[in-house]
């Protein structure tokens, strides 16, 4: 099967029903957005891996995050898809974004409680988890302006809401874990 079929040079695709819409189209951004947002996880999980450093003490973290990259695949078929063909498809459930609270959990009986905001750096793996969760937040936004015209299952926006929270006790986590200092945002501090 050949990767290219000109279909899409004059500026429409495919959703998975076979109708035609135009690449800018609502849908298209919002599974378009959450898998930019998979490719940053995915690359957040091999920097994870790559770093002797923490590898062992992130190895449930990459095997999440394996997790949520399939949970992405389903959400994204699910915004790709039209009514009668979405029943067919694989769904996210309730479990899937209960499982997130949990590891949220988890994480966060792990850190000290944040009183000022943090800000996204300190180490590479915290920066990286910050870049997934603003990417994962616009999402939510392509998500709900899809939702103004077109049905979208109630548990994606559910679960992409708690991924966005996910991400940021991770990126906390991952200063934890790194040994990194967590820097907070000092409002008042003269620079």
């Amino acid at each position: 099967m050949k990767v290219y079929t000109r279909k899409g040079d004059e500026g429409t695709t495919s959703l998975v029903s076979g109708e035609r819409v135009a690449k800018y189209d609502d849908r298209i951004e919002a599974y378009g957005t959450l898998d930019e947002l998979s490719a940053f996880i995915a690359c957040l999980h091999d920097r994870m891996a790559e770093r002797s450093d923490v590898r062992e003490a992130l190895s449930d973290i990459r095997q999440e995050l394996r997790e949520i990259l399939d949970r992405l695949m389903i959400a994204q078929a699910l915004l790709a898809a039209t009514d009668g063909v979405r029943k067919k498809l694989p769904q996210l459930v309730p479990q899937d974004t209960e499982r997130l609270e949990r590891a949220i959990d988890v994480m966060t009986e792990q850190l000290p409680v944040a009183t000022r905001f943090t800000l996204p750096c300190g180490d590479s793996l915290v920066s990286l988890s910050h870049v997934c969760r603003t990417v994962c937040r616009r999402a939510e936004r392509r998500i709900l302006l899809a939702a103004r015209e077109h049905p979208v299952p109630e548990e994606v926006l559910r679960y992409v809401n708690r991924l966005s929270d996910y991400l940021y006790v991770l990126g906390r986590f991952a200063s934890r874990v790194s040994g990194a200092e967590e820097i907070f945002w000092e409002p008042d501090r003269k620079v």
